[in-house]
């Protein structure tokens, strides 16, 4: 078992930053890859960004690449997701999953149902 909590979510102007942190307990945090996701209102769960359990390898959705940064503090059990340049259509709520042990492959990082716990999530809204 692990229990994700999400922080971070807030409001802030279009051109702005965010700093969302997923911390974790339970199970051995360094021993797992994890991702962020986020669903908008009226839409289905949208992949962000994935990082594998040492940190070495990242993917991002290529709506995220270049403004988005996925990294973790295993140390500290934390998992982090620096927004920059948000945009209106960033606004949705962000949850952090963990990935389930298997091969780190984009279409399989990219599935939810590749990920078995999961957050509650933090809100982001992003004003135009």
């Amino acid at each position: 078992q692990v229990q994700l909590v999400e922080s971070g979510g807030g409001l802030v102007q279009a051109g702005g930053s965010l700093r969302l942190s997923c911390a974790a307990s339970g199970r051995i945090f360094s021993t797992y890859a994890m991702g962020w996701f986020r669903q908008a209102p009226g839409k289905e769960r949208e992949f962000v960004a994935a990082i594998t359990s040492s940190g070495g390898n990242t993917h991002y959705a290529d709506s995220v690449k270049g403004r988005f940064t996925i990294s973790r503090d295993n140390a500290k059990n934390t998992g982090l997701l620096q927004m920059n340049s948000l945009k209106p259509e960033d606004t949705a709520v962000y949850s952090c999953a963990t990935l389930k042990v298997g091969p780190w492959l984009v279409n399989r990082i990219r599935s939810s149902k590749s990920y078995d716990y999961w957050g509650q999530g933090t809100q982001v809204t992003v004003s135009s």
